[in-house]
């Protein structure tokens, strides 16, 4: 049985990663930092008690920035693959809280790195290094390869690059099996609601029942290639199975703006969506990225890996499940109104 240790578990991309290990037989391992509530929601359903013997999932506290803590965990558990994909990943958060963002998710990164390192080289154990397309920033070249120059055009995308560099320094430096998925836009119905997909298929299904009348948006031009997370996770995989460690693009090859988005998502439900949003300077970024478009031939090729879902197929799967929540927020709603008025 492999074992493998995942960071930012509780994320979108940690749970669709965990099902798809625990599908192949894997013992999985996740990192979690401890706060005042829980936040394995995207998990649940995954998680048995640890001293069940068919128990295949196990939780650890700690935090990316912990350096030791991280390394007696690695040293502890001896994983034959690690996924780094804990990190503060909300750009636009990036540039109120940049010395965080380059903590956990540069610095973060290269903790992960050493204490892979740290293990005995006959474990051979393998790193991801969840890259980002924001790390091309203010592109130079469209699409965008593997081979593309960086230009960040934020905290994040800084720390990401940064990320990136050391992921390979450690590959040729110590023989460290370490790649980086320099991943485009994924989404999915796990996606967080403040990031702009989520934010306008959440907003959609509200207002079509009556429980919200705007959204506010920014810059409703820029360009993204958006895929679908679960297929983004395989490729994942893919990539420590590979013979040797190399870097990939994952992408669609595709791209829409956020108006597009907002037609795929508001049109499904027969909502023009002109109608219900407003811009709000607040959400446009110092320096805007404006176009994002990947090309995955390389992943193609070798890794056999190429998406399986498009831009409008993502936008309807987000619907369908927001507009579940959007049903049960208004039956609640209801029920509450209800008691309210027997009172």
């Amino acid at each position: 049985m492999k074992k493998a240790l995942i960071t930012g578990i509780t994320g979108q991309d940690g749970s669709y990663l965990t099902e798809l290990l625990l599908e192949k037989g894997y013992e999985v391992h996740g990192l979690i930092r401890r706060s005042s509530t829980f936040n394995t929601d995207r998990i649940e359903h995954l998680y048995r008690d640890p001293h069940d013997p068919q128990a295949k999932l196990f939780l650890h506290y700690g935090d990316l920035t912990d350096g030791q803590n991280l390394t007696n965990l690695v040293l502890d558990l001896e994983p034959d693959e690690i996924y780094n994909l804990g990190a503060q990943s909300h750009v636009r958060v990036s540039f109120d809280s940049p010395q965080y963002t380059v903590q956990t998710t540069g610095i973060g990164a290269l903790n992960v790195l050493e204490a892979a390192r740290q293990l005995d080289k006959s474990k051979k154990t393998k790193v991801y290094q969840a890259s980002s397309s924001e790390m091309f920033g203010a592109v130079s070249e469209t699409p965008q390869t593997e081979t593309t120059p960086f230009h960040p055009q934020s905290p994040y995308a800084c720390a990401k690059v940064y990320a990136f560099h050391q992921t390979v320094n450690y590959r040729e430096a110590y023989d460290l099996f370490a790649v980086n998925g320099i991943l485009f836009n994924h989404e999915s119905p796990r996606r967080g609601e403040t990031f702009v997909t989520r934010k306008i298929t959440r907003a959609a299904t509200r207002i079509k029942l009556g429980l919200q009348d705007k959204l506010y948006l920014g810059n409703l031009d820029a360009k993204r290639d958006w895929g679908f997370a679960k297929d983004y996770v395989e490729g994942m995989w893919l990539m420590l199975q590979h013979d040797t460690p190399e870097d990939f693009v994952l992408a669609t090859g595709e791209t829409q703006t956020i108006r597009q988005f907002l037609d795929y998502s508001f049109g499904y439900l027969e909502l023009d969506w002109s109608n219900y949003v407003e811009i709000d300077p607040r959400y446009f970024r110092p320096t805007e990225v404006n176009l994002l478009l990947g090309d995955y031939s390389k992943a193609k090729q070798h890794l056999g890996w190429e998406p399986r879902t498009s831009c409008e197929e993502l936008a309807r799967i987000m619907v369908d499940h927001d507009l579940e929540l959007a049903k049960h927020e208004a039956t609640q709603q209801s029920l509450a109104q209800q008691a309210g008025d027997l009172s």
